[in-house]
């Protein structure tokens, strides 16, 4: 694929970021092997290796790990944590300043998708079972590059970037992390590190089930009606925002404690779950567009009958059974057992008139560009509930695993 460059120059900023990230991708498919300390400077005119101007090689750095799948105690301080390396020429070298914990963390840190996560990391399955030891939890990151792989020159040393990490990648709790530079985004101007890192891997999962899955952008969700169900996590209240920034009509379901954090971020109506049945506090509105469930469980028993019949209205739910099927069946079972699961369930609910869907997450560095944009022209805010230093993650752990969010878990790496 060639692209020249004079055609890329005349597309409008986003979609020239698109093309420059994509060329960078395919430019080279075959990996290169750089690492701290290796020489090559003279190789290529866009890499600038600060590392590779040290007579220091590095190899270790603090992280917090886990040697095993397990609650709390399972959280280890290390001070000699694989340092990571550049494998790929469209990576680059994230020095981590904050970071931030999701549910997902706590999830994993118990063994969720270690299956998944395991054929993911490691597909011809060469390595040993429990290879994925000491794991490194953590999906935000909000940093500076410190080096970029040969094929990277949207970014260069110094860029101040945030970013979702995928599940299968190490994580954000340590002090350097590697990541493509697909993944990767020039951090809001408007934002500190430790207020960045509240905002990617919700950023993402939301624009995952609302935009990729649920078909919405800025010049179709003017007036539409939106209900998310489950508001006050980090997901919704980035949900709530996403919203109302393209001019949609907004309902929540929250707890009465968290209705003014919904109200502050513009939800035009709010449902109390312990006030009665939600069911029928639903019922007795208009019906929606679009539901966004991040609850789960007994909600699409009735959720769906909440929506506008035969008229391309969507149910989209974060909460699926995809990676639990996955560990209890194994890969081929699992992935047979998810695609009966959601096959059946769409075709049911399609002969209803609606649209029955499931949304997973997907790191997308573009993405995160439209939400800097969003962020810098004060249509979205970070929603930090607390911030922890590092050396108190196992804190941030068991706050976090108390549920009852009401935003985000912040830890700040290097005291920024």
């Amino acid at each position: 694929m060639i692209i020249q460059q004079y055609s890329i120059s005349m597309l409008c900023p986003f979609k020239r970021v698109a093309c420059a990230r994509w060329v960078a991708l395919f430019h080279h498919p075959n990996p290169t092997r750089i690492s701290a300390g290796t020489g090559g400077n003279a190789l290529h005119k866009h890499s600038s290796r600060n590392f590779s101007a040290s007579a220091q090689r590095w190899t270790i750095m603090p992280a917090w790990v886990i040697d095993k799948y397990g609650n709390n105690d399972v959280l280890r301080y290390s001070t000699n944590a694989m340092f990571p390396i550049i494998n790929y020429p469209n990576e680059v070298m994230v020095k981590v300043h904050s970071a931030s914990l999701n549910p997902i963390d706590i999830s994993m840190r118990s063994g969720y998708g270690a299956a998944t996560l395991r054929m993911r990391r490691d597909p011809l399955n060469i390595n040993a079972a429990g290879n994925e030891f000491p794991l490194i939890l953590g999906r935000d990151v909000s940093g500076v590059i410190m080096e970029c792989g040969l094929d990277v020159s949207y970014f260069k040393p110094g860029d101040e970037v945030w970013a979702a990490i995928p599940p299968w990648k190490p994580g954000s709790l340590a002090e350097f992390v590697v990541l493509s530079g697909n993944e990767v985004s020039h951090r809001p101007k408007s934002l500190s590190h430790t207020q960045a890192a509240a905002l990617p891997y919700v950023a993402s999962t939301a624009w995952s089930a609302l935009v990729n899955t649920g078909g919405l952008n800025k010049d179709n969700c003017n007036g539409k009606r939106i209900l998310i169900i489950g508001a006050s996590g980090g997901v919704g209240t980035f949900s709530i925002q996403l919203m109302k920034a393209w001019g949609a009509h907004v309902t929540v379901t929250c707890s009465q404690n968290a209705e003014q954090l919904v109200k502050d971020l513009g939800a035009d109506h709010m449902v109390d779950y312990k006030a009665g049945s939600v069911e029928a506090q639903l019922r007795a509105l208009k019906p929606f567009d679009l539901i966004l469930d991040n609850v789960g469980g007994d909600t699409e028993q009735w959720a769906l009958s909440c929506l506008k019949p035969w008229s391309g209205a969507k149910y989209v739910t974060l909460v699926t059974p995809f990676m639990l099927n996955t560990d209890r069946l194994g890969i081929a079972d699992g992935m047979l057992q998810s695609g009966v699961t959601i096959g059946s369930k769409a075709l049911k609910h399609l002969c209803r008139g609606v649209h029955y869907r499931w949304a997973l997450f997907a790191p997308s560095g573009p993405a995160l560009d439209e939400v800097s944009e969003l962020v810098d022209s004060g249509k979205i805010r970070p929603v930090v509930e607390q911030v922890f230093s590092f050396s108190e993650v196992p804190q941030a752990f068991q706050k976090l695993g108390r549920g009852h969010a009401r935003g985000k878990t912040v830890i700040n790496i290097t005291g920024t």
